[in-house]
């Protein structure tokens, strides 16, 4: 057994996480709206902390529920949310903003989504 309320409140900083990313990527209409000016680069900056930020949560919850929840969402591949984390975070000059725009436009509706089901799920004990 784990800490619920502990595992709720990781998920929920993930949901505003997942949110305030949606939010920041949506003026970006293109990879050069990261590149191309200060203020692009920027919220690439911003972007880029949150989904560190989304995948050391990610980590702590896998511990926190032993490692028993994540799995039971297969619809995410949890393994390259988290290593994105480990990739901006340990070679950050040489993220791509291709790969950012990608991960904010196909990835991160899914995964609040998931986590919006996962929240439910926990606080109607269905897991």
């Amino acid at each position: 057994m784990y800490d619920r309320d502990l595992a709720l409140e990781i998920l929920q900083q993930l949901q505003q996480a997942g949110k305030t990313i949606l939010k920041r990527f949506e003026p970006v209409k293109s990879v050069r709206d990261f590149t191309d000016s200060f203020q692009g680069m920027e919220k690439l900056d911003s972007i880029c902390m949150l989904l560190v930020a989304t995948g050391e949560s990610l980590k702590n919850l896998d511990k926190v529920t032993n490692f028993n929840l994540l799995p039971q969402y297969p619809q995410i591949d949890w393994q390259k949310a988290k290593g994105m984390r480990d990739f901006i975070s340990h070679h950050y000059f040489e993220i791509d903003a291709e790969v950012v725009y990608f991960t904010c436009e196909n990835h991160i509706t899914p995964l609040v989504k998931t986590i919006e089901l996962m929240i439910s799920d926990l606080r109607e004990g269905r897991v």
